[in-house]
């Protein structure tokens, strides 16, 4: 429920932006970088997937929080995490979640994925208090995991 009504006035407070096309995007610091600590790329692995996110240069924080002044904090943000994307989201817009694309606005680092068996394609944006991906975007190299079949050694 939470999660709806952060939606909800998140997206009513960047409408009229949207509108303009001018929505406010956090600078990220140079040498900002997210990356996929595990799985590794082109590994097979067992189900349950447990996936560990990595960060340079920029700090976790949760959704929504913002500093007294109502100024977000800088240089902060939270991850989120395509599966199975062939394209990358808008990076001027917030990024909506979905099957496919994963919040982590409680300033996760890490989750277990229940994935079929078969080839998945995981990729890390990192984004700002709003869920819009900082300017310049930081965004993991996209890496691809076969998941075994259950009962199949790694």
């Amino acid at each position: 429920m939470k999660k709806i009504l952060f939606s909800i006035l998140t997206c009513s407070l960047l409408l009229p932006a949207v509108a303009e096309d001018k929505i406010p995007r956090q600078p990220s610091p140079k040498g900002a970088k997210v990356t996929i600590i595990s799985p590794r790329d082109g590994k097979t692995v067992k189900g349950p997937v447990r996936v560990l996110f990595g960060l340079k240069g920029m700090g976790v924080c949760p959704a929504g929080l913002v500093l007294p002044d109502g100024k977000p904090m800088p240089n902060t943000g939270h991850h989120h995490l395509l599966i199975d994307t062939e394209k990358m989201p808008a990076m001027g817009l917030p990024l909506v979640a979905s099957d496919t694309l994963k919040h982590f606005g409680g300033g996760q680092t890490e989750v277990t994925l229940d994935l079929p068996p078969g080839k998945h394609t995981l990729q890390l944006v990192f984004a700002d208090y709003a869920h819009i991906p900082h300017n310049p975007p930081v965004v993991s190299k996209k890496i691809t995991i076969t998941v075994a079949p259950k009962g199949k050694k790694k």
